[in-house]
């Protein structure tokens, strides 16, 4: 038990440290780091469909940045049991994984299984990989680029 909250701490800690930080913050109206804190509850994030069409159920709340314009820090939720076919990322993610058992698989390669408290850096460019929640539970995480999210299918054949 104690072991379980000390990692929760944690997470909280590296959460706010990313959230708070001046340097990661894409608010380009804004010219001057704020003067006070923001606070964001569980409760008030505002969660939409990422893509209803390409990835049904698959949710995101936009913490700082536009996920779908430019640079973003971001909260993402994979229904248990969600699959995403091999694709690619236009932009390098840093991702903490807070709930769920998320797996990855690149291409060739055995699947990784990363479950709350597990850190990933994915490559953007031709890193090719399969997505997945694992049917347990929802996979919740926290995303963090440089850049708009997208997901490109890679084509058979190519």
């Amino acid at each position: 038990m104690a072991q379980r909250n000390v990692l929760a701490f944690s997470i909280s800690l590296i959460l706010a440290a990313s959230v708070l930080a001046p340097s990661s913050r894409a608010n380009t109206t804004q010219k001057t780091a704020p003067s006070q804190p923001i606070f964001m509850p569980a409760g008030d994030l505002k969660w939409a469909d990422l893509d209803p069409t390409g990835a049904p159920g698959v949710k995101v709340a936009d913490l700082w940045g536009n996920h779908a314009k430019g640079a973003f820090g971001a909260y993402l939720k994979l229904p248990a049991g969600f699959a995403a076919p091999l694709h690619t990322h236009t932009h390098n993610m840093k991702v903490i994984f807070l709930s769920g058992t998320y797996i990855q698989a690149p291409e060739g390669k055995p699947a990784v299984r990363l479950g709350p408290g597990s850190y990933m850096m994915q490559p953007g460019g031709n890193y090719r990989h399969t997505t997945s929640c694992d049917k347990s539970a929802d996979c919740v995480f926290f995303v963090e680029s440089t850049g708009a999210f997208d997901l490109k299918p890679v084509t058979a054949g190519k």
